[in-house]
């Protein structure tokens, strides 16, 4: 980059999904391209040739957090929705909780 700033556009990323059903440990796979060791929050993506920085924003799945989570939600660019194929009722949570 030669000493000068590049401008960088930013997508966020607003992670979602009861509690245990991966989405921390999918982030850390995604960021660091191995099973977790460390959580990394933002990264860097070439998009057309363009470096984006991608903010991901792994939210609380238990329902203490139900009335939190919906803090993260202003100017997200993409919701990843998560759950487990192994807990049904995950897949019934999102479906009622996720704002569509």
């Amino acid at each position: 980059m030669s000493g000068r700033l590049v401008n960088m556009q930013t997508i966020k990323c607003v992670v979602v999904g009861d509690g245990a059903v991966g989405k921390t440990c999918l982030l850390i796979s995604y960021t660091t391209n191995k099973f977790p060791s460390e959580y990394v929050p933002t990264v860097t993506v070439m998009i057309g040739g363009e470096p984006y920085t991608l903010g991901l924003f792994d939210t609380a799945g238990q329902e203490d957090y139900d009335r939190l989570r919906p803090l993260s939600y202003p100017q997200t660019d993409v919701f990843l929705v998560c759950f487990s194929v192994v807990a049904p009722s995950s897949f019934e949570n999102v479906k009622e909780k996720v704002p569509f």
